[in-house]
């Protein structure tokens, strides 16, 4: 078996100092299936450019072959992709000391509701979960209407907008029916009794598929219910859909096609939370749960005027949910206001005692929390308009083929200059009403550190995460296959070296520290959605909010296509804002960010959906 402190010394006896090589040793003598030999050594050490004298070759070769068995035995475990690596991040510093007693949430006052059911149901369609529960709770409305509404336009708005992987219609209708018989007897849940949701599908429903929206794993079973559904079905709420993301949580394409923008359905919905955010937008879900490892709540939030919760790394157990990076993977609610994202997350968030990076911190949602006495800061230079990109040197006797991509890409560095100019007005507008509002805007600034370079902490989990379906080839079924897909990336990860990704840990490391000193100095930061935050804050475990800030207008920039699809912007779509929080500090992150959405009401527009678009 793999003795690694000998594999280290053999390394080091040879002068190697990347581990690239023996990761191309292995591939090597996996697809001869034979012993590595001295000439795959030569050929490995070519490629890594690692020089290796003769003199140490022969030397290395009983203990590579070794260090390969052991590997195949570990192979050979056909290791789970639930299963997590020995190793727990935790995103909190030392010192830092977390709320852990739970008290009951405090919720916003009733909305005043009708005194009877309106007499076509779908005026209700786009409420918020607060104004739906209050007419589920008053029996205005019974949770058995509600259901049915929403999976008729579920299974109407579906061709349109592909956002459905799977319908739960039968599961909902019986949940549906056992949440009027609770409530007409007086055992009221709370919020989220009877109101129909949405799931994304690497969510376990047991007795249904669970896809992960990848070509090769359409007929998936996992007989289990993933945590957060449990959870979700103990507080009453009605399960209707299993919602689409992009294969394996990237991107807005699954095996059925692209999930659409409900604003502009030429659009992708953007991923890889892509049917949760298009279902909660076009009113066809009361909410969704969605999952972020490097912006997949935050980007289909943006581009379908949802509002998205990522919370804090740690609060939210993801049991029963796909991996894709254990120290990055995030649970978390996509709704119509912010409240709604507190009112699904008290439902949610906890140690299920399965999943051991989550942490007993507390979460006490106070709908009245004086947000004046926080702390408020923003990012000032992220608010700023970057300089223009330059443009790529000339180039003489291109071919015509090459020409026209130049052509192409020029055009659409224009036009993301353009609609960077015109958006910066909605940002602009945001910091000038939070000034009206009261709050006194600290200028901040995010710690300087290279957080793109540690994105290669995903890309190495992630190979991790799907080994066997490269290993196995299988990689080939899943249906994007360019160079920014998984199948490529899984297999270039392959090559990140072992002790790259500890130092990229290292940096990280560093990079917590410092955001916690930002931290100690506000409680909530502001800024665009689309800046170095996001990647900075996926990588420190911070949580966000995302909500809509304002459409654009007829004079917005017209969007570019690109390889035959219609790029996200343009005349009519959502633009958004980001609320930054400390650690497990989402009570006082939702009250600044509700009370901003309380002041411009941009939640309140809806798409108005066109059948037949296209």
């Amino acid at each position: 078996m793999l003795d690694r402190r000998v594999f280290l010394a053999v390394c080091s006896q040879a002068g190697i100092a990347s581990t690239v090589l023996p990761g191309v040793l292995w591939a090597m003598a996996a697809e001869k299936k034979s012993p590595i030999t001295r000439e795959m050594i030569d050929e490995a050490a070519l490629l890594a450019d690692v020089p290796i004298a003769d003199e140490y070759k022969d030397m290395m070769l009983e203990s590579l072959n070794d260090f390969r068995a052991g590997f195949d035995a570990i192979h050979d475990l056909h290791i789970p992709n639930q299963v997590a690596p020995a190793l727990t991040f935790d995103p909190v510093p030392p010192g830092m000391k977390l709320e852990s007693a739970r008290r009951p949430m405090k919720i916003s006052a009733a909305p005043s509701v009708p005194g009877r059911a309106p007499a076509n149901l779908e005026d209700v369609a786009f409420l918020s979960v607060r104004e739906l529960a209050e007419l589920v709770r008053t029996r205005k409305v019974s949770s058995t209407a509600l259901t049915g509404m929403y999976l008729e336009r579920l299974k109407r708005y579906d061709p349109l907008l592909k956002f459905v992987i799977t319908l739960t219609e039968d599961r909902a209708q019986a949940q549906a029916a056992e949440a009027d018989r609770e409530i007409a007897a007086g055992k009221y849940r709370g919020p989220l009794h009877g109101i129909p949701w949405g799931a994304k599908d690497l969510l376990a429903v047991k007795g249904y598929r669970t896809t992960w929206g990848a070509g090769g794993f359409e007929s998936q079973a996992i007989e289990e219910d993933a945590t957060v559904v449990q959870r979700l079905d103990a507080a009453g709420a009605v399960l209707v859909a299993k919602l689409t993301l992009g294969a394996l949580a990237q991107g807005d394409k699954w095996f059925g096609g692209m999930t659409r923008n409900p604003w502009n359905s030429r659009q992708g919905s953007s991923g890889s939370s892509a049917g949760a955010a298009s279902a909660t937008s076009a009113g066809c879900v009361g909410f969704a749960v969605g999952s972020e490892t490097l912006g997949s709540i935050s980007s289909p939030s943006t581009r379908c005027g949802a509002t998205g919760l990522r919370p804090s790394f740690g609060l939210v157990p993801r049991t029963g949910a796909m991996a894709l990076s254990w120290t990055m993977d995030k649970l978390g609610p996509i709704c119509r206001a912010v409240e709604d994202c507190a009112l699904v997350l008290s439902a949610i968030y906890g140690p299920d005692g399965k999943d051991r990076a989550v942490r007993a911190a507390a979460f006490n949602w106070d709908a009245g929390l004086d947000w004046r006495k926080l702390r408020v800061g923003y990012l000032k230079a992220d608010f700023e308009l970057p300089p223009p990109p330059e443009p790529p040197k000339e180039e003489k006797g291109l071919t015509p083929e090459k020409t026209k991509k130049r052509e192409e890409e020029k055009a659409n560095r224009e036009f993301a200059r353009a609609r960077q100019v015109y958006d910066k007005r909605f940002q602009d507008a945001a910091l000038d009403r939070l000034g009206s509002m009261g709050v006194r805007l600290l200028p901040v600034e995010l710690p300087k550190y290279p957080y793109n370079a540690m994105r290669v902490i995903l890309l190495a989990e992630a190979a991790a995460a799907f080994d066997e379906l490269t290993r196995g080839g299988r990689d080939k079924l899943l249906t994007q296959q360019s160079k920014n897909d998984w199948p490529n990336t899984f297999r270039s990860a392959r090559f990140i070296p072992a002790v790259e990704y500890i130092q990229a840990n290292r940096a990280r490391t560093l990079a917590m520290e410092a955001m916690a000193k930002v931290f100690d100095e506000v409680d909530v930061i502001v800024a665009p959605t689309f800046s170095t935050q996001i990647v900075a804050t996926n990588l420190t475990g911070h949580p966000a909010v995302i909500l809509p800030n304002g459409v654009r207008g007829d004079d917005a920039p017209q969007p570019q296509m690109r390889d035959g699809e219609l790029q996200a912007g343009g005349p009519g779509t959502p633009v958004s804002l980001t609320f930054l929080g400390q650690l497990y500090g989402e009570a006082r992150l939702l009250a600044v960010a509700k009370a901003y959405q309380d002041a411009t009401g941009f939640h309140r527009k809806h798409p108005k959906l066109v059948l037949g678009a296209s």
